[in-house]
């Protein structure tokens, strides 16, 4: 299934001497990357200003999420799910999902999907409109969206809303490592600690390990760092 790829491995653009050079400037001002920086408001003016989700959501990188998604929710008989994340918009095109809510922290991002999508079983949502009345949904998915929650207290309640809403499993496609990186919008960490100390009656299902995976650091549009996670209630 899994096949080598001729392509070199190589940083993007976003990973060119200019950025990074301010990158460590910001890095050494201050102990705290993310002290001025809010996450949502970063992607709200990124999809107001024409920038997509990223190279991830796009290509043979958003092929190989549609196929692994498209291929667990056939086989365990996935009824609704709720996305943590929509972003632009581009990804969905790819699933096979019969009653769907995306839901985003970005105005700009809610309104692109609406745009998209003239579909009965697909609604989107901004986080605060995302309540308890919704119910709970067969999967609830986090997808690319953990190591750009920079703030503590952002990710603390992205990981609650994730699992407070999950009937049956729980999605997660992320790296998996504390780590932090010379870009803003972009701090890696170890959610499996946060779920052990705060979900343990979640457990680990399925691990699928990227077919395109690279070490942090060396991503581009051919290659990611992040890996399948999937969990479902004991």
């Amino acid at each position: 299934m899994q096949h080598d790829d001729p392509t070199a491995t190589s940083y993007d653009r976003d990973h060119t001497r200019g950025p990074m050079l301010r990158s460590l400037r910001s890095l050494f001002k201050s102990p705290d990357v993310a002290a001025e920086f809010r996450s949502g408001d970063y992607w709200d003016m990124r999809y107001r200003t024409g920038r997509t989700s990223g190279a991830g959501s796009y290509g043979r990188l958003a092929r190989f999420k549609a196929e692994v998604i498209n291929e667990f929710c056939a086989a365990h008989e996935v009824k609704s799910v709720i996305e943590w994340g929509c972003g632009d918009g581009n990804q969905l095109h790819l699933y096979d999902l019969p009653r769907y809510v995306g839901v985003d922290v970005s105005p700009a991002s809610v309104d692109m999907c609406k745009s998209q999508f003239d579909d009965p079983g697909k609604t989107f949502l901004l986080t605060d409109e995302a309540t308890p009345d919704l119910g709970k949904f067969d999967l609830s998915m986090s997808i690319e969206v953990i190591f750009h929650l920079v703030e503590d207290e952002v990710f603390d309640a992205y990981m609650r809303n994730l699992f407070d809403f999950a009937g049956r499993y729980v999605c997660i496609y992320s790296s998996n490592a504390d780590r932090r990186t010379l870009h803003r919008h972009v701090r890696h960490r170890r959610f499996t600690d946060w779920i052990e100390k705060n979900r343990p009656d979640w457990t680990l299902q399925s691990f699928v390990r990227n077919r395109y995976r690279v070490p942090i650091g060396f991503e581009n549009k051919y290659f990611t760092f992040s890996d399948f996670y999937f969990f479902e209630r004991r």
